[in-house]
């Protein structure tokens, strides 16, 4: 196979993206669209000159493999159609909302070997700026990420933190390893779901993590403190600054390099299914995202009465 037949399930702000990135990808050809708002689908496939189609099931038919940039409540069960059809996946944050779910996609995907590519494209940033290549294992990680409400109510169908927190959570898993209990606290703003949460992570040999996600705050703030045995690396993403007390290598601007981490992700996605390379967000390792998140969010909402 030299090209890749790439559908999209989603026609919304992020499959648009997705939508061109196919498109312009030499590696892949741009299959069609299929959303349940028909004429949603229609107008993002007439953009790019492609079919809309009218179910799920023909959209599998006319692809290799799919991504899925629908409503998290339906990433399961859509993923698990495409994965059980024989197609490849490339699913936006986060792959389930339980850790069941994601186990089970990850085995399916494992078991007929096909490529299930999760969206946390923020791994490619830490591994542009170089935390990966950081032998010593960090003690501790600190990591906010809070915004305004969204004008458009996107990703109001579930809390802040399967929206926002499953970031950090699949970042503090992939620096500190699996295996963390996560307990969390939050509050309701302006939705039916938590808003803003903090979550504590404690590791099985005492190491720790905290994570805060709001998309109720009046102004944006993302940043990560990583504490290893020699010092400490704090980066403010916003503003590209690093205040670096460590022998490691950490750089802060990676413009050049990595000028575009979603479409990076999706051309690693599509060299994978070819057989060119792993991938460098598998299922498998995405599912502790989600064990995490589901823990924070149980015990958060225990907390709040609901």
């Amino acid at each position: 196979m030299s090209s890749l037949k790439v559908g999209l399930v989603g026609a919304g702000v992020f499959g648009g993206y997705h939508a061109g990135k196919a498109a312009a990808s030499g590696r892949a050809v741009f299959a069609g669209v299929f959303d349940p708002d028909t004429d949603r689908a229609t107008v993002l496939a007439d953009k790019h000159g492609v079919p809309a189609f009218k179910s799920e099931e023909d959209l599998h038919g006319a692809s290799d493999a799919l991504v899925v940039a629908c409503p998290a409540t339906y990433h399961a069960d859509v993923v698990r159609k495409a994965l059980t059809a024989g197609l490849h996946v490339l699913v936006e944050k986060p792959l389930a909302l339980t850790g069941e779910a994601a186990l089970e996609l990850a085995r399916i995907a494992d078991d007929k070997s096909l490529v299930l590519q999760v969206g946390h494209q923020e791994r490619l940033v830490l591994e542009a700026m170089g935390f990966f290549d950081i032998a010593e294992a960090p003690l501790s990680i600190e990591a906010v990420r809070e915004g305004p409400p969204a004008p458009d109510g996107r990703a109001g169908d579930v809390s802040v933190i399967w929206d926002l927190m499953t970031h950090d959570l699949d970042l503090v898993a992939r620096l500190m390893g699996g295996g963390a209990t996560a307990t969390g606290r939050g509050q309701i703003h302006h939705t039916e779901h938590i808003d803003q949460a903090d979550a504590r992570l404690v590791f099985d040999d005492a190491r720790t993590a905290r994570v805060s996600a709001s998309r109720a705050a009046p102004e944006r703030r993302r940043n990560m403190t990583v504490t290893y045995p020699s010092g400490s690396i704090h980066v403010d993403f916003l503003t590209r600054k690093v205040e670096n007390s460590t022998r490691h290598v950490i750089e802060a601007d990676i413009s050049g390099s990595l000028p575009d981490p979603l479409g990076a992700a999706d051309e690693a996605f599509f060299a994978a299914c070819l057989g060119e390379r792993e991938t460098p967000i598998p299922g498998r390792e995405a599912a502790e995202a989600v064990r995490l998140a589901e823990q924070v969010e149980q015990s958060a909402l225990e907390k709040i009465g609901a």
